[in-house]
Order: C-alpha cells, then sequence, then structure tokens
C-alpha cells in the first residue's frame, strides 16, 4: 500500500509525455508549466541529440529553451542516449541533469508507470513520515517562476507595448510577441498593472504554471488587480493558459478540477466563431467552467474531448484567453494566429488612442527601457528533492 498523501502527491506531479510530436526534452524540461513535477517521457529513447548551448536569437531571447533553467523536479526515462549526435549539442541529457541537481533515472518501463496515476489509496498512513512531503497544491508556484523585477524585450518594429504578467511565461511567448512588432515589458505576477495600464497598448496574461504552474486560487493579488483594470481601463487584454483561468475568476466565473487534466499536444479544440477544428498542446489540470461566465462574455474554444471550455471572449470589448498553447513551441502551430489577432486589437486601439488628447508623458520613456533588464529577474533554479529522495 502507498500513503495516502505519497498517492496524491504521485497523482498530482507525475506527468506523462506522449513524446511523439511533441517539444524537445529540453523546451519541455525548462517550460516553468513543470515547475516542482516530475516529468516520464514514454518514448523509448530521449536525449540522442543532446542538449543545445544557452544562445540568444536577435531579441535576446533564449533560442533552445523555454526559461533558463530546469524547472521539473524529476526526470524518468526508459532509455537515455549515453552518445548524443547534433550539431548544436555542448551536452548530454544525463550531464544537464547533474549539472541542475535534478534526479534523473532510466531503465524504467515508463508506459507501464502509467496506471501509477490511478493507483488505488491504502489506509495506512504515518503522520510523522508523510508530514516530510509537501502537497504540490499547497504552494506557490507561481511566485517561484515569476520575474521579482520588471524586465523589458524591444522589437526592432516598436509598433506597439505590451505589459505582460508574468505568472510563468515561456520564451517562445515572448517571441511570438516581439516577433510580431510588439516591444514587452513584463512585471511580477502580483503586480498592480491597472496603475500603469495606460502606459501601454495591451495587456497579456500568461501563467506557465497551469500554464504558470499550480492552483490558480493562490493568485487574490493577481485575479484582483485584473478586475481592477477590467474595470478601470478600455485596453485590450488576453490571457493565455492559467491567464485564461485568472481572467476567468475576475471575471466572477468559477473554475473547477478536471477529473484527469488535458496534457497532451494533440487535443482537439473548435473555434466557436468559425466552428473550425484546430489541434492543440494543453497542460493543466483546471477549466474554467462555461456555465458561470459573465454577461458580455461567451465561450470562445470548446474541447472536442471532454467537452470543457477552452477560451472565453468578450462581445463587445477587445478581451479575450485560451486555455490551450497557442505558441505550442515546438508545435502544433494551428493556433499561433491568435497573436496575430489579438495585436490586431491592440493595433486598433492605439490608433484610437491618437484622437485622445493623450498627455504623451505617460508613455513609456525611452530610459526607463533601457536600465530595465532583458530577463527575468530573481527567478532561481528549483530546490533540492531533499526529502522526496528520501521516500
Amino acid at each position: 500500500m502507498v500513503p495516502s498523501s505519497m498517492a496524491s502527491r504521485l497523482e498530482q506531479n507525475l506527468i506523462f509525455l506522449e513524446k511523439r510530436f511533441s517539444p524537445p526534452h529540453t523546451e519541455s524540461l525548462s517550460d516553468p508549466s513543470y515547475r516542482g513535477q516530475i516529468l516520464i517521457f514514454t518514448q523509448p529513447l530521449i536525449g540522442n541529440y543532446g542538449v543545445p548551448s544557452s544562445a540568444r536569437d536577435k531579441y535576446g531571447l533564449l533560442k533552445h529553451f523555454e526559461s533558463p533553467y530546469i524547472q521539473a523536479s524529476g526526470v524518468v526515462v526508459a532509455d537515455t542516449a549515453e552518445q548524443y549526435s547534433h550539431w548544436t549539442a555542448v551536452e548530454s541529457l544525463a550531464e544537464w541533469c547533474v549539472r541542475e541537481r535534478i534526479p534523473l533515472i532510466s531503465g524504467v518501463d515508463t508506459r507501464a508507470i502509467a496506471p501509477l496515476a490511478k493507483i488505488t489509496v491504502g489506509e495506512e498512513y504515518d503522520a510523522d513520515e508523510d508530514e516530510a512531503f509537501e502537497d504540490p497544491e499547497q504552494i506557490n508556484l507561481v511566485k517561484q517562476v515569476s520575474t521579482k523585477i520588471p524586465f523589458h524585450i524591444s522589437s526592432p518594429a516598436d509598433d506597439m507595448h505590451i505589459a505582460l504578467i508574468d505568472c510563468g511565461v515561456k520564451e517562445s511567448i515572448l517571441r511570438n510577441l516581439v516577433s510580431r512588432g510588439a516591444s514587452v515589458t513584463a512585471f511580477p505576477y502580483n503586480f498592480p498593472i491597472h496603475e500603469i495600464a495606460s502606459r501601454f497598448d495591451g495587456t497579456f496574461i500568461y501563467n506557465g504554471v497551469a500554464n504558470g504552474p499550480g492552483d490558480q486560487t493562490h493568485l487574490h493579488d493577481t485575479v484582483h488587480h485584473l478586475r481592477r483594470l477590467i474595470e478601470t481601463s478600455q485596453i485590450p487584454i488576453t490571457g493565455v493558459c492559467m491567464g485564461h483561468q485568472l481572467l476567468g475568476l475576475a471575471t466572477d466565473a468559477q473554475t473547477t478540477k478536471l477529473k484527469y487534466g488535458n496534457r497532451a499536444h494533440n487535443i482537439p479544440v473548435v473555434d466557436l466563431t468559425t466552428n473550425r477544428c484546430y489541434i492543440t498542446s494543453q497542460n493543466h489540470g483546471y477549466a474554467v467552467d462555461a456555465t458561470t461566465l459573465s454577461p458580455g462574455f461567451r465561450p470562445y474554444f470548446v474541447n472536442l474531448n471532454d467537452g470543457s471550455n477552452e477560451g472565453m471572449i468578450h462581445i463587445s470589448r477587445p478581451i479575450c484567453s485560451v486555455q490551450f498553447h497557442p505558441e505550442a513551441s515546438g508545435g502544433p502551430m494551428d493556433c499561433t494566429y491568435l497573436f496575430d489577432t489579438w495585436l490586431d486589437s491592440v493595433k486598433r486601439y492605439k490608433d484610437n488612442q491618437r484622437f485622445c488628447a493623450l498627455d504623451q508623458g505617460t508613455r513609456p520613456s525611452p530610459l526607463s527601457e533601457e536600465v530595465m533588464g532583458s530577463e527575468r529577474i530573481g527567478v532561481a533554479p528549483r530546490e533540492d528533492m531533499g526529502n522526496i529522495l528520501k521516500y
């Protein structure tokens, strides 16, 4: 028998990645969505092309990773390649894990482990022993992965200036914005964005833990600030993954925990505005209850597998959100058009502001952008496994 709290931890923390048409292991392991979780790769061989360098692209963003560190707390594979071969590689998967002090185990029948997620919990329980294990749902994982100080990414085109609420943002989200002409200033997850919204052309909420990681109910301050933003500003707002859930909570909708969650790279959704189907990448355990959407909002996308809500959109204001990952680096890329759609609404908003007598002094000055860093600040690597390794 497995102690009840440990079985609960297994169910909450084990993420099974069917690595068929999914991102490379470097992207998955560095994705803030997986903060504190154990990743189990079900593809027979992992790491044959090694781990690339931390090179940056023309925007100053990491080329091959979604964040500077491994975010997962452990890695389980059937077989890991000891000899890698790829022109970008500088070390093996095992060397990378050792350098970042992440436990890695191989020689495991990873597909046979899947039933653990549905394990029957026994009645044996040792309070002293189980007390050493932390319930991940009681931890504010977003606080761990969010930048502590604002940082700025400039776009060469600099057509727009977007405020981004960092609840675990991925490099690919930033890249999708700046490559489309939007400079981005990222703020901590609990920053009172409504107080400076007039300085920006749009607000983007990205939670990489759900995406942002963890339970969105820890983010009371974020929800409050979003509610005040909606009440006091007409600025375009969009949310992705947990950002969708936070926006739902800010507009008085309710969220519900899914029985199994949606974690795959091939989940079909339907755009209810066009009735078109798209294949999406998803990683979340909660969903917005579409029956509780506030007046003025309607469902945007729906999941074809379980019928859960996958997005919401306002009927008259430029506010929308999606539960899945439109950036989905490295695939599927079906829904990257959503960045264009939303940034078009930002451009219209910005053009409309030109007809208003706005004080140009409210716009961000070049100096303030220059003194800010260009990457997330104060985000430390995940903590040691500690008590998990003792089990």
